[in-house]
């Protein structure tokens, strides 16, 4: 996985991110790209691998992703790279997509170890997750799992990462608050992917505990479908108090303004891959997410080790930073530290085994969000936050003050 610096890599489909990525693009499917890694010379290179969704319904969340990701390895290479047992390094993220297809993602994580030795992968959604996990012990990568899903690092694997908080701990309180301001009728809408119906069977026996009615079950194919007319009039026919929707920002927000358009005033209970300020910026403001209960958006919770980064991101990419974008360039900054502790670039068990310590290092103006620890079975802990939008304002609440 350790290549001399201004090695140049191809391939159908192939996108080399390390130079300075157009955030505004996005390749059109079977296209690729490719850009030398901007190096000293002097310093060797580690391959650092990704796949995700670059085109199809939820490239803006792919986007987004790989843009925390390439902001963070460009500042580590800007910065003159990092050095592990007295030798120097620098980063080349390696990116194929795989349009939120599982059975595309193990095929690009095979493809990025054979190809160019990456010791770690980034993949952004469960069920690509899923099918790298079946392989990656075996192959030696440690896997860099973006996605809440309990399950991920329910499985033993020991050479997963998982990045965010798990969503199971956004249900009660999220429940809590819309069953108290709207009524007990939830119709539920999630995305038809695992991530989507693994959400529904965790809130669905949750919402009924708590004395609410589920009076419509259905799901929402992304990929499949591009007008959401008739599903929501059959979800709003049954009289919901609350709507529970998720998946990408940007087709989730669509499916909320057709339920207003239809006349529904009630809550939106919203999946944590669903961002309330990605979605008010498709929908031009937060008059139609009146009543959200969603994930705190990283510039609702502004700190002194997220500061820098939000400034930058905007500046470079013209809009706020996200949590994709956060987590992802925060994670790139807790490996490289995992490497100087663990004495290796290229062995994913040493690497893993120095999580910890790879946290506990990050550079204060790094810290975008507060990681406490990595947990023993591969979580990033992180404290919880939420956001609720009362008269066009987003409240922020702190995880101890809802319970």
């Amino acid at each position: 996985m350790i290549k001399k610096a201004g090695m140049l890599l191809s391939g159908a489909g192939l996108l080399v991110v390390a130079g300075c990525l157009d955030s505004g693009s996005t390749p059109a499917e079977g296209e690729g790209s490719e850009t030398e890694t901007p190096t000293s010379g002097e310093a060797e290179v580690v391959n650092i691998g990704f796949s995700g969704p670059i085109s199809g319904p939820a490239a803006y969340y792919g986007e987004n992703t790989l843009s925390g990701l390439t902001m963070a390895v460009n500042d580590i290479n800007e910065d003159g790279g990092f050095e592990v047992d007295g030798q120097q390094y620098e980063l080349n993220l390696v990116s194929l997509d795989d349009q939120y297809l599982p059975n595309e993602t193990g095929s690009n994580a095979k493809r990025l170890v054979q190809e160019n030795d990456t010791p770690v992968i980034f993949v952004p959604h469960s069920g690509g997750i899923f099918a790298t996990q079946v392989f990656n012990e075996q192959d030696g990568f440690l896997l860099a799992a973006y996605s809440s899903e309990p399950d991920i690092t329910a499985q033993g694997n020991e050479l997963t990462l998982r990045i965010p908080p798990t969503y199971d701990g956004y249900v009660e309180p999220f429940s809590t608050y819309l069953m108290d301001r709207f009524g007990p009728k939830i119709a539920m809408l999630p995305p038809s992917t695992q991530y989507g119906m693994d959400w529904a069977e965790e809130l669905e026996p949750a919402w009924e505990e708590m004395g609410g009615e589920i009076v419509f079950n259905g799901s929402i194919d992304y990929s499949q479908d591009t007008d959401f007319f008739t599903i929501v009039t059959n979800a709003l026919q049954e009289d919901p108090d609350v709507l529970f929707v998720g998946g990408a920002s940007e087709p989730t927000a669509l499916v909320v303004q057709q339920a207003r358009e239809l006349g529904f005033e009630g809550g939106l209970l919203i999946m944590d891959q669903a961002k309330i300020d990605e979605m008010a910026g498709v929908l031009g403001g937060m008059e139609m997410l009146e009543g959200a209960a969603g994930v705190a958006p990283l510039v609702e919770t502004e700190s002194e080790g997220n500061q820098e980064f939000i400034a930058d991101y905007a500046e470079e990419h013209d809009r706020d930073p996200g949590s994709e974008a956060g987590y992802h360039y925060y994670a790139v900054y807790a490996l490289v530290e995992a490497m100087k502790a663990a004495g290796s670039v290229d062995d994913a068990e040493a690497i893993h085994a120095s999580l910890n310590d790879g946290v506990n290092n990050v550079p204060e103006n790094k810290q975008i969000y507060p990681v406490t620890e990595v947990e023993e079975d591969g979580g990033m802990h992180t404290f919880l936050r939420f956001a609720f939008v009362e008269d066009g304002e987003v409240i922020i609440q702190d995880a101890d003050a809802v319970e």
